[in-house]
């Protein structure tokens, strides 16, 4: 890593005395397996300058001292001009882990076509008692229902509260005002199914011991955070794709809490398993209609 300058490595970014060197070794092992679902898409990142349980905030716009190795993308948004980095090669992903940047955050179309999203996504977002066994649930009843429209989906953890779901689409005719609204009749749809576990609108007062069906985040300049990115926490733990097998299976054993991975537990299921995740890459399906 010839062209990132690491300081302060034995400085811990969790509660659990895990340090920043940790997340870059993370960041450089884990490359060859999320550099692929960033490609070309404009990134945002949330920095934890203090460490996991200190302050922290999002960074859009590439900042001044970014090198001038680093990829970046102009966008333009509302019509006006954003500069965003892009990671193409491990040395950007140390980079950012060198800015303590924990969290990196994907959004659903590439730079080069940003008014067309290529991935649908809905966030399972649990409210109080309920849990990530409440979000396993849920998963199980939408991957049948894209199942029935004819679409293949993936899944992966938070990493924190709940699960997400991903269409992978053909951006072609394509407009976030088509899938935001896809999106909300599916949420709307699995709420008039299930009133007793889901619930489709923000509201908090509507979520407690339900799962939100966040189909929000297909509007416009959302993002979600990114496959195999760390959060924040009292330990490291990583947004995990994972096969339905295992959803099934937690659904079934009552196991949700298994589906918790840190670092180390990530890396020796790619190594073992490849990328679970792979589906997302091809965006080869066009986006029905509903009913």
């Amino acid at each position: 890593m010839k062209d990132v300058a690491f300081t302060n490595l034995d400085k811990p970014l969790w509660p659990d005395g895990t340090t920043k060197g940790a997340l870059i070794e993370y960041l450089i092992a884990i490359a060859p397996t999320m550099l692929p679902h960033l490609e070309g898409r404009p990134l945002t990142v949330k920095k934890f300058p203090d460490g996991s349980d200190g302050k922290a905030f999002f960074a859009k716009n590439a900042p001044a001292h970014t090198p001038n190795w680093v990829t970046t993308a102009a966008v333009i948004e509302r019509n006006e001009t954003a500069t965003y980095l892009v990671a193409d090669r491990p040395e950007t992903l140390a980079w950012l882990g060198q800015l303590a940047a924990i969290e990196i955050h994907a959004p659903l179309a590439k730079a080069a076509a940003f008014e067309r999203p290529d991935l649908l996504v809905f966030d399972l977002d649990p409210g109080p008692p309920a849990g990530l066994q409440e979000c396993v649930e849920v998963a199980v009843v939408l991957e049948g229902l894209f199942g029935q429209l004819g679409l293949e989906s993936a899944v992966k953890t938070s990493g924190g509260k709940g699960l997400q779901l991903y269409v992978p689409l053909r951006p072609d005719g394509l407009s976030f005002a088509k899938t935001a609204a896809f999106a909300k009749d599916v949420a709307e749809l699995l709420e008039a199914q299930l009133p007793e576990l889901v619930v489709s609108r923000q509201l908090k007062t509507l979520r407690t011991g339900k799962v939100l069906v966040d189909w929000y985040q297909n509007a416009y300049g959302k993002t979600t955070i990114a496959a195999y990115s760390a959060r924040p926490g009292p330990a490291p733990s990583v947004s995990t794709p994972v096969t339905w097998d295992e959803v099934h299976r937690a659904r079934d054993e009552r196991s949700a809490e298994d589906l918790r991975f840190g670092f180390d537990a990530v890396l020796a299921r790619v190594s073992e398993r490849g990328d679970v995740f792979a589906r997302c890459l091809e965006h080869d399906q066009p986006l029905p209609a509903l009913g």
